[in-house]
């Protein structure tokens, strides 16, 4: 794929996983609330692994999925709380900063689009303190609809004044990449290093890159191309 910078206008990007490593939320959700959470049921590690993993797989591709108020409800413990104790594993991935930094010396708008619950975009903004590169953040909770929802992007509208024809998405999703291209979004990434603790994989339907700076053209060119 040959991407020419000129063509483009918007870059919309996707958060846990694509910006930053999804190791925190891998082991967030993992093994870190399970843990938690046999201490507080006095069960074993092993059921509460069974448990939770089953209680998450039920809300896939719903708000709830990202929803802390919702977990802090449904398994009876304090979630920001618990995110706290082991936000030293917040990260931004290597070569984000560099992106960032070059999409707005090309005065691209830039937006932050998650699924995130505003709770975790509040911690994940004060610890890596990437705000600023954005114009803004939008989630998915103030759509009212997830990313997996064909819905989303015509809604997204609403936030932000985007030519789907003019717009970037880079993601760690497939499920949402495909959303997106339904909606006529033509440049879509996905990102396959989503979190530093796997070996990264080609995505079968997109075009796929490690890191940001295989977007980033050398000096004096407006182009790249991705193998």
């Amino acid at each position: 794929m040959i991407i020419n910078w000129n063509d483009i206008d918007t870059v919309l990007l996707d958060m846990d996983g694509t910006i930053l490593d999804r190791h925190f939320d891998d082991h967030f959700w993992l093994e870190h609330v399970p843990q938690r959470w046999s201490q507080r049921n006095h069960t074993t590690i092993e059921y509460a692994k069974e448990h939770l993993y089953s209680l998450f797989r039920s809300q896939e591709n719903t708000l709830n999925w990202t929803d802390l108020d919702y977990w802090s409800d449904r398994l009876k413990l304090d979630i920001p709380v618990l995110k706290r104790e082991i936000e030293h594993l917040i990260a931004v991935h290597p070569y984000v900063i560099e992106f960032l930094l070059f999409l707005k010396h090309s005065g691209k708008a830039v937006w932050l689009v998650t699924n995130a619950h505003s709770k975790t975009l509040d911690l994940k903004m004060k610890n890596t303190r990437i705000g600023p590169y954005f114009d803004g953040t939008i989630s998915a909770h103030q759509v009212g609809l997830p990313k997996e929802d064909v819905r989303f992007w015509g809604k997204l509208q609403d936030y932000i004044n985007y030519d789907p024809e003019r717009t970037m998405l880079g993601e760690d999703s497939e499920a949402n990449l495909t959303t997106a291209q339904s909606f006529s979004i033509r440049f879509l990434i996905y990102i396959s290093r989503y979190s530093s603790k796997i070996e990264p994989r080609q995505s079968e339907h997109f075009t796929t890159i490690d890191y940001f700076n295989q977007l980033i053209p050398e000096k004096g060119s407006s182009c790249v191309t991705i193998l």
